[in-house]
């Protein structure tokens, strides 16, 4: 695999990351590469707030709508597309940028992730109708018989990781938790530099409410119809996307236009928090802005900077330099 510079750019939701990336590919050659769960999902394109057709038009952005929503997408397929597009940029001269909110995605780009064999679509239907059958809090306390390591750090309300554990102890005959300990595959090992956007929280709340709004004036409720028209299994990780369900439900006359406006803008700021949480706690940054528009000098110099010292990279940045101490130390990836 080719060996080059990465950038990340990580932060909660509605935080300005997007426009950052785009920024940043257009300035020094990039390409943006999506680091977002929900975007990878080609028919929610206005619900999960995807880069729109300018955007894409102005630089070349991967790992975009590349699935359907009826598919479950996981994490470690992404991890492999992701490689790939690391690999066929660095390749083509060019520097991958990172893009995302999902902590999960981020940290299987920089740490790896456990080798899990597959388990049989057979098994994991097998596990489904169980959890269907029994519920969440049966389902759990079975599990916790079992695998009482993994039961204990699961919500009984979370079923996807419930079913994804319960599938692996039937279609392995080991623990998730037994895998999780064992060499994994993946992890960062060129150079990289980590953005990390945490708006004040005030501010941030206000600018997913009022991207909400221009969702629906760009005609999220279509977008949520056409899905609803799929029949979709309820617990495909597509229909987990914000404002899905309230929005069905307001489809089908069930709740009013402003009752799933106000569960979505909350839903929306819960989701925030639980990202501000995670990358506060879990993601160490070489450089931390609270607004990317008014810090956008001290973020390019800090690229810069790092793309300087950085192997395998063609594009010209000294002119960019300052004389300021802002750029961060260059960071190996992991060996």
């Amino acid at each position: 695999m080719a060996v080059g510079p990465v950038i990340i750019v990580a932060g909660p939701t509605a935080s300005g990351k997007s426009d950052l990336g785009l920024k940043l590919a257009k300035r020094f050659g990039g390409v943006v590469v999506n680091a977002d769960s929900l975007q990878v999902y080609r028919e929610l394109r206005i619900l999960t707030a995807r880069p729109d057709d300018k955007s894409e038009a102005e630089v070349s952005h991967r790992l975009y709508g590349v699935v359907s929503v009826a598919e479950r997408f996981s994490v470690g397929q992404w991890l492999s597309l992701a490689q790939h597009e690391m690999d066929s940029i660095h390749r083509a001269g060019g520097v991958p940028i990172f893009v995302g909110g999902t902590g999960l995605y981020l940290d299987v780009l920089i740490n790896g992730i456990a080798r899990i064999p597959e388990v049989s679509a057979k098994v994991r239907l097998a596990a489904t109708k169980l959890y269907e059958h029994v519920g969440g809090m049966t389902f759990k306390a079975r599990l916790a018989e079992r695998d009482p390591k993994t039961a204990a750090r699961i919500k009984s309300s979370d079923r996807q990781r419930l079913i994804r554990a319960w599938e692996v102890l039937e279609g392995t005959g080991r623990p998730i938790s037994d895998w999780q300990k064992g060499k994994g595959t993946g992890g960062l090992i060129s150079p990289f530099l980590v953005l990390k956007i945490m708006p004040q929280r005030v501010k941030l709340y206000r600018r997913c409410d009022a991207r909400f709004e221009r969702m629906l004036a760009d005609g999220a409720l279509n977008e949520v119809g056409a899905a609803e028209r799929l029949n979709l299994d309820s617990s495909l990780p597509a229909m987990k996307a914000l404002g899905m369900q309230v929005l069905f439900s307001h489809l089908k006359g069930q709740a009013s236009l402003e009752y799933a406006r106000q569960k979505v803008c909350q839903a929306t700021r819960n989701y925030a928090k639980r990202q501000y949480t995670w990358f506060r706690n879990r993601l160490v940054a070489d450089l931390e802005v609270s607004d990317p528009v008014a810090s956008e000098g001290e973020i390019l110099e800090a690229v810069a900077r790092f793309l300087l010292t950085a192997p395998n990279q063609t594009t010209s940045v000294a002119p960019l330099l300052g004389t300021s101490n802002v750029g961060k130390s260059l960071r190996g990836g992991s060996q």
